[in-house]
């Protein structure tokens, strides 16, 4: 049993390794959500996971696994979490129990910088990226019902592959969450944000079911980092384009 500390209403607390929490992830970089530099992984996401931890007296454990094997993953009992990109939706909540919310995020269209795409409307007939992973192709439903979709499925190198099949003209638009391609746009690759969709999409972290005391100290924890600026702090760290999403 683990005890809280630093934070009131103490709640005592089990994971599936004595003292760690065992992190499902990926090695997909996504910037500034969660990448490895160095050896070592940052981001959002990791930097966050990290002050959690510490505050649960923790050590946080990440392992790399592909997109589609996240929730199977979860339901061996292996794992204590999945926190990596996660909107929380109905379908997924059939898997796991969500924490509160940490972030939240809209929707975007990316496209080569020369393309005369602005618009929703621009995209009809269009060859529309998206990873082929159920809550990405939801995001399709945003855009014109005549776009061609083109799938890439979620693994290590998946970003430059849709980057690379955007700049040589094999698709005209990659359809994401808006941070990750407001970052891919920063960094200068001969592309730009078309425009943005306000999702709001609420990302959460997906806790093993039934271990219902994690999930609550979980909440405990990430509800003390909201009320003391430190949620806060962390977003404008990793994410300072964009407005800290809580009031």
């Amino acid at each position: 049993m683990t005890k809280i500390t630093g934070v009131q209403n103490l709640t005592d607390f089990t994971t599936v390794a004595p003292g760690e929490l065992r992190i499902i992830t990926s090695d997909i970089p996504v910037r500034p959500m969660s990448f490895m530099r160095d050896g070592e992984r940052q981001g959002f996401e990791p930097a966050l996971a990290r002050v959690v931890c510490d505050r649960l007296d923790l050590k946080p454990v990440w392992f790399n696994l592909p997109l589609k094997q996240f929730y199977e993953s979860l339901a061996s009992g292996n794992y204590d979490v999945i926190w990596f990109n996660q909107i929380i939706t109905q379908e997924r909540r059939a898997w796991a129990d969500f924490t509160r919310p940490y972030g939240r995020f809209d929707t975007a269209v990316l496209v080569r910088e020369d393309a005369e795409i602005e618009g929703k409307a621009h995209l009809s007939h269009k060859r529309v990226g998206v990873l082929q992973e159920s809550v990405s192709l939801r995001l399709l439903e945003l855009l014109p019902p005549d776009i061609e979709p083109v799938y890439f499925e979620g693994k290590h190198r998946v970003g430059i592959q849709m980057l690379q099949a955007l700049r040589k003209g094999h698709i005209d638009a990659i359809v994401e969450d808006s941070i990750l391609l407001l970052a891919a746009e920063a960094q200068g690759n001969g592309v730009r944000v078309a425009f943005e969709m306000p999702s709001q999409h609420p990302f959460g972290v997906g806790v093993l079911p039934g271990n219902r005391e994690l999930l609550d100290a979980l909440n405990i924890v990430m509800s003390a980092l909201m009320l003391d600026g430190t949620l806060k702090r962390i977003w404008g760290q990793w994410i300072p384009f964009k407005p800290y999403p809580f009031s």
